[in-house]
């Protein structure tokens, strides 16, 4: 279309401005002639649209010994799954910022939050909120976070923490000089509800496990954001982490050792980054392998867990069928809807805030699978 192969004015059959949409819809419904209906909207100088703060709520006393929530982004993954599971966990829902100020504003509306706002500042430096949830572009998701730490907030992050070293090391200071700050990245999926029976089956089991978790990724345009390594930092960084964080967490043991291997660069292949193996190592003996492949088909589970040990071994699909093969009390464990944990993980560290206890995943731990997750990356970005 940008140049000019597709024609598609032949498709348009009716021009109208804004103000008459009424007439539009109307035309749509009784000509039968009507095709293609463009809806023209007025010319409106940009500086128009911004709103740097307006009050949604009026009114509004909150709880200063209860988490009382600031949300730095209000696309589409904070909009559809993090603010409603913040709304049902009980936070106190302050204030909403966007760049542009008009999602924030709709979201905010729709959600119950006191104010919305277009500057970050409207939150960090804002006394009455205590919690930070950043939801934006991962490029700002170290800045975000020591920003709030700076100013001795809470702050519940967006994977992945960081994009590199240095931001975990300027995220590590930050940390180590605020006061009873807690620091939470959403690794959601070690609170879904099979997760936590897989976790309880292996409890029994004394000895090293074996683990192959595979993400059925799906392709996306080279060009999408997430993609770009100064923006996203790549698939690995920026999902493929959630898996390095499971293993972790259902090993219960250090990490030790990680080797990667990508796809080998071809003609065909735009990306080979996000079609990789990573093999993990871990000082209880354990073992397991993260396979991140968007070269498969819709037809396989996007997401398979599998479990290797004590002559047993356990398989989840898409958080829904959970199997037990060889567990002596044990069978299956099946969900009516997908529950990857969300709502869970936010309860969890808000439930921390409230009751004064350790954040539900320990400071040394995410700064754990924060560095080999980005060496996994490292070693995938030298290969040819």
């Amino acid at each position: 279309m940008a140049d000019g192969r597709i024609n598609v004015k032949p498709l348009i059959s009716h021009h109208f401005n804004f103000d008459d949409a009424v007439e539009a819809y109307k035309t749509l419904s009784d000509d039968k002639q009507a095709l293609g209906i463009l809806l023209q909207y007025p010319d409106v100088p940009k500086e128009s649209l911004i709103v740097k703060q307006v009050t949604l709520k009026q009114d509004v006393s909150f709880k200063a010994d209860q988490p009382v929530c600031g949300f730095i982004g209000a696309g589409n993954y904070a909009s559809r799954i993090l603010i409603p599971a913040y709304a049902k966990a009980g936070a106190q829902l302050h204030t909403i910022v966007s760049s542009g100020g008009v999602s924030a504003t709709h979201h905010g509306e729709k959600n119950g939050f006191h104010k919305a706002a277009t500057d970050v500042t409207e939150i960090l430096d804002n006394k009455e909120i205590n919690t930070v949830a950043v939801v934006t572009q991962h490029n700002t998701h170290a800045r975000y976070v020591i920003d709030a730490l700076n100013r001795g907030k809470n702050v519940f992050v967006e994977k992945p923490l960081a994009l590199d070293d240095e931001e975990l090391d300027a995220i590590e200071q930050a940390y180590n000089e605020s006061t009873n700050s807690k620091l939470m990245v959403g690794f959601n999926r070690r609170f879904a509800p099979q997760i936590v029976k897989i976790k309880t089956l292996l409890q029994s089991v004394n000895q090293p496990k074996s683990f192959i978790m595979t993400m059925n990724a799906g392709e996306i345009p080279k060009d999408t954001w997430v993609q770009d390594i100064k923006i996203g930092g790549g698939r690995i960084i920026g999902e493929a982490c959630h898996y390095i964080d499971l293993m972790r967490y259902l090993t219960g043991a250090k990490i030790v050792s990680v080797q990667a291997r990508r796809m080998g660069n071809h003609p065909a292949v735009e990306v080979t980054e996000d079609k990789a193996a990573i093999l993990l190592g871990f000082d209880d003996g354990s073992f397991g392998t993260i396979n991140y492949l968007a070269n498969g088909g819709k037809a396989f589970p996007k997401e398979r867990i599998e479990v290797f040990a004590g002559d047993a071994v356990l398989q989840l699909d898409n958080f829904r069928k959970l199997r037990g093969f060889g567990w002596k009390n044990f069978k299956k464990m099946n969900l009516m809807r997908q529950d990857k944990g969300q709502t869970a993980c936010v309860v969890a560290f808000l439930e921390s805030i409230r009751s004064g206890k350790a954040s539900p995943i320990s400071f040394d731990e995410l700064m754990e699978v924060s560095r080999y997750t980005i060496e996994a990356a490292r070693q995938l970005r030298s290969q040819k």
